[in-house]
């Protein structure tokens, strides 16, 4: 059994989750079961996933939640496409975290 705490790509996501909570947080009230709730549970994934395959018997399986993971962090990004492009979300804010997201899908590149 791993840690996952260990892992960069685990610290990173869930850095990034608290940061997302608190975006999702100012976006209009009607996303809340929307894009508030899209982001929450794909930025949520990202770390979570990792966290279930360190527990995982075979480096097999956990390879198949490295991918689930690395899966959520494509479709993060999507959402802060969208969502930037709607004006729910500032440039600036989309930047940060849009940087932060390709900082994720690095560490699955190693």
């Amino acid at each position: 059994m791993v840690d996952y705490k260990n892992y960069k790509v685990w610290q990173k996501s869930h850095l990034l989750v608290l940061d997302i909570y608190q975006v999702t947080k100012k976006l209009p009230s009607e996303e809340k079961f929307n894009l508030v709730s899209q982001l929450n549970r794909a930025a949520l994934s990202i770390p979570t996933n990792i966290a279930e395959g360190c527990e995982r018997e075979t480096q097999k399986e956990f390879l198949r939640f490295l991918y689930i993971s690395s899966e959520s962090a494509f479709e993060l990004e999507y959402l802060f496409f969208v969502s930037t492009e709607l004006k729910f979300i500032d440039l600036n804010t989309s930047k940060k975290l849009s940087g932060e997201i390709s900082e994720i899908k690095k560490c699955y590149s190693l």
